[in-house]
């Protein structure tokens, strides 16, 4: 039942030719906030006009939400975690969705803890008290950060908190530190009167952890007939994430457009973290934006079994192609 009803939503949804201005309807995993200005800015600039697209961009709640709209054909492309886009296939074998551009060559999963409390580096958790959201995704990597660090996870002592309680126990001082997401967790901290000094960002990336993060997910039965469109859209990304890169605090005015109540210094600082973190790496500025390496991708397999109990072998070239990209991925200057 499940396969017809994707074949039927996608059918009915997506049977498009090929014509100018194709509409393309693309769901975010998470609200408007500063990393997706990249996407506006790439509608403002016409990048996606210009590859013949009409873009519209629905917010998410995250990630586990955003992948069934793409399984089912509600839509034909999304922006969603990689490793949940694993652990579903895993749960739905040959439902057709799959990894097309890494976005996040780093994940913002993130230890964020305070230098005052003697928190600064992995190793300083043990004996600390770690404030940790049951379904936070940054937690459920926890066991492989603390396996790829040694840390000695029975003298930490983990408390269950709320995502609206996490920070706010942490600058309270009822916790340590606490698991989430780079980007938010630092960010709100300052709004509650941290200063910076005193905030430790401990990036799971930088220390062992080889898991990728979030990219542009499709639909496979509409990408089968639709390659051209997923290339251009490619393309038009590319170009927004450029733009926000050398233009922040413009890409960010892209973004107050369609969310006015957002804080316009706040969201430039996240969407500069975001690029700074998760997707101006390394790794991207050698080998351009999109692309993965697959030894990596092995790694974070092994890894994520540590963690999540496969029911079926897992296979790479289920969870991601480059078949979409430019050969060298997309240069970002």
């Amino acid at each position: 039942m499940f396969h017809r009803a994707i074949a039927a939503a996608a059918g009915l949804a997506f049977a498009t030719a090929a014509h100018a201005q194709t509409e393309v309807p693309f769901a975010l995993d998470w609200k408007f906030e500063g990393p997706s200005a990249a996407y506006f800015a790439a509608i403002d600039n016409g990048h996606f006009a210009e590859e013949g697209l009409e873009v519209t961009i629905e917010a998410g709640s995250g990630s586990v939400q955003t992948i069934p709209k793409i399984a089912t054909g509600a839509f034909p492309i999304g922006f969603g975690d990689i490793n949940s886009v694993i652990k579903f296939l895993d749960q739905n074998p040959g439902a057709p969705v799959t990894a097309v551009m890494m976005v996040y060559d780093k994940p913002p999963f993130a230890i964020v803890g305070r230098k005052s409390r003697g928190v600064a580096e992995p190793k300083d958790l043990e004996g600390k008290i770690l404030g940790a959201p049951p379904p936070d995704g940054a937690w459920a990597q926890f066991p492989a950060f603390a396996s790829a660090n040694g840390l000695d996870t029975e003298s930490i002592t983990v408390e269950p908190v709320g995502f609206p309680t996490r920070e706010p126990m942490l600058a309270e001082g009822a916790v340590d530190a606490i698991t989430g997401f780079s980007f938010s967790s630092v960010l709100n901290l300052k709004r509650l009167g941290i200063d910076e000094s005193d905030i430790s960002n401990i990036l799971m990336a930088d220390y062992g952890l080889d898991l990728y993060g979030n990219a542009i997910l499709v639909n496979t039965d509409w990408a089968a007939e639709n390659g051209e469109t997923i290339e251009a859209f490619l393309r038009a990304v590319a170009k927004g994430w450029a733009d926000v890169i050398a233009d922040p605090a413009a890409g960010i005015d892209s973004l107050l457009e369609r969310n006015p109540a957002a804080d316009k210094d706040l969201e430039t600082e996240r969407l500069q973290m975001a690029i700074d973190q998760n997707v101006v790496t390394e790794f991207v500025q050698a080998n351009g934006m999109g692309t993965i390496d697959p030894a990596r991708m092995e790694k974070a397999l092994a890894q994520l079994a540590e963690t999540y109990e496969f029911q079926n072998e897992p296979d790479a070239s289920l969870y991601f192609t480059d078949a979409y990209l430019p050969e060298g991925g997309f240069a970002l200057n």
